[in-house]
């Protein structure tokens, strides 16, 4: 495997992959995955769309405003601009850090025209999460939502906010720099993003993605699945620091010339309420996200919906008919991952069979394999392998080897496939917790929670839940002399939220007087997940 010239002058990318004989196999059988060897994403996403359907058509919208393609390209442009002239050169990382609105994602796009390479994250992480993050991606400069820049002011990073009106706030910035750009000619095969993504041992994993692969999932699951038309309106949950959000709301509905509703954050209520008021016509969110909304009275708000895609976490079958109950059409369940940067085996419209993920999406192949990597017959329950034009490139990590095993990505999921090709999901093979569609590592809030004085030892497993799926059940081991009662329980729910992502803190904590282990001292968490699976008293 030889890869392509890189047009990086920082090489930290290009220096940090995995060596090629620790690669998935990749494959590109489709016409539309032939991809030059030189492309910027963002220039095939912004500028080539204005090309084919015009600059004044609407591209990303909030709640107050509306941005057209003709403004979104000035505005990414000019931040391309700003970031130079900041001394950024192509291969830097920049950190991205801020709610789901336009201005997030016209930095993206800036930051990838300038031929730097976007690290997004979560605008709920602390200080010590992006400490990690900071420490392992080594971001030449952050760009910040300017409500949130509390968590950045330990790092020695420089830190532009935007968003704001203050004389030093992007925007401000922006309004002096040229209006046109000149991308930098970046190769198909150079780094445009660093996505992280939390592993069983807490220390996150950054994968990393190249220019073409942002074509190739729009090429893949989007085109073939989703069928965006250039007159839709994307909106949805998910984070554009997550993988399924940036794909889903920014990359295909750009990639299609459509525009793209941008919400902060909406509860399942409040999305019914924005899908029919700005009349959306495809939505991704997770199923706990639908569940909620089809329970409630703002049922009849999703009728306007043309395609509406789960992800995130299994999809219940009852709820898969009872959205097409409600509206006519059935929900596209798919699973994706961070490494694989998005869905890689679906199912929609007539194809879709409740119970069931769904078929491996044109341009990916995937088999279901034994502990030894062998394909077992259909029924019978094993590893799900996957492989495609996109795969996992961890940086600098020798996780490559337990993610990647004989060029097949091993995605960590128990499934079953059927003898029509349909793909069932079984079960998490790790100790990952997915609720309401995040993925929260145990020994995370492990961590977290033994920060507490009172804690003298914990283990954290996934609780089912009816609402969430699952959710975090934490069994603590306090210090001699500490009562566990109800306020102490709440004192640790507080505490986790003050130093984590609140959506990892964990709803259910338990006291008992010692973690149950083997002999060789290992916690047996097996028999924790089987206590959590008992009904509270």
């Amino acid at each position: 495997m030889q890869l392509q010239p890189s047009a990086h002058v920082d090489t930290f990318c290009r220096d940090h992959l995995p060596p090629f004989e620790q690669w998935p196999e990749l494959w590109f059988d489709l016409p539309e995955l032939q991809y030059p060897d030189r492309l910027n994403a963002a220039t095939r996403l912004l500028d080539d769309t204005i090309a084919r359907w015009g600059a004044d058509r609407p591209a990303l919208l909030s709640p107050t405003e509306s941005w057209s393609y003709g403004e979104l390209l000035t505005r990414a442009n000019q931040i391309a601009h700003e970031l130079t002239a900041q001394g950024v050169v192509p291969g830097n990382r920049v950190l991205l850090r801020g709610p789901n609105t336009p201005w997030l994602a016209a930095c993206w796009l800036g930051v990838l025209k300038a031929g730097a390479v976007a690290v997004a994250t979560m605008p709920m992480l602390r200080a010590h999460e992006l400490s990690k993050i900071i420490e392992a991606s080594t971001p030449a400069i952050a760009l910040c939502d300017h409500r949130y820049l509390e968590e950045l002011q330990s790092f020695d990073l420089p830190v532009v906010p935007y968003g704001g009106d203050s004389p030093d706030d992007l925007a401000a910035r922006c309004a002096t720099r040229p209006e046109a750009f000149e991308d930098v000619d970046t190769a198909s095969d150079d780094v445009a993003l660093l996505a992280f993504t939390s592993g069983t041992t807490g220390r996150p994993k950054a994968t990393m993605h190249f220019h073409r692969d942002l074509l190739a999932i729009a090429d893949t699951f989007s085109r073939h699945l989703v069928k965006p038309r250039e007159t839709d309106l994307f909106c949805g949950t998910p984070p554009l620091a997550f993988t399924f959000g940036l794909g889903g709301l920014l990359v295909f509905p750009l990639h299609a010339g459509a525009a793209t509703l941008l919400v902060e954050r909406a509860t399942p209520t409040e999305l019914a309420d924005l899908v029919a008021e700005h009349h959306v016509t495809v939505l991704f969110t997770a199923p706990t996200a639908y569940r909620a909304i089809l329970a409630s009275d703002r049922r009849p708000l999703l009728s306007g919906l043309r395609r509406a895609v789960s992800a995130g976490e299994a999809l219940p079958a009852s709820v898969a008919t009872d959205f097409h109950e409600a509206t006519g059409h059935w929900l596209i369940d798919g699973i994706g991952s961070t490494e694989m940067l998005h869905v890689f085996i679906s199912a929609a419209d007539e194809d879709a069979r409740p119970g069931a993920t769904g078929r491996v999406v044109p341009g990916y192949r995937a088999q279901i394999v034994d502990d030894n990597g062998r394909p077992v017959p259909d029924g019978t329950p094993g590893r799900l392998a996957v492989q495609g034009p996109t795969g996992c490139r961890y940086l600098a990590d020798d996780r490559q080897t337990v993610f990647v095993e004989d060029g097949w990505n091993l995605t960590g999921d128990t499934y079953v496939r059927d003898s029509d090709g349909y793909f069932h999901y079984r079960a998490r093979s790790d100790d990952m917790i997915v609720s309401s569609g995040y993925n929260i590592a145990g020994p995370e809030v492990e961590e977290v929670l033994l920060r507490h004085p009172d804690v003298l030892e914990c283990a954290v497993v996934a609780a089912p839940d009816d609402a969430r799926g699952s959710i975090v059940a934490a069994y603590v081991v306090l210090n001699e002399g500490v009562p566990g009662d109800d306020a102490k329980v709440k004192e640790l729910q507080d505490f986790a939220k003050s130093l984590a992502a609140p959506y990892k803190y964990p709803r259910r904590v338990e006291f008992i007087p010692a973690l149950p282990r083997n002999p060789s001292g290992k916690v047996q968490r097996y028999l924790l997940r089987r206590r959590a699976a008992e009904p509270v008293s």
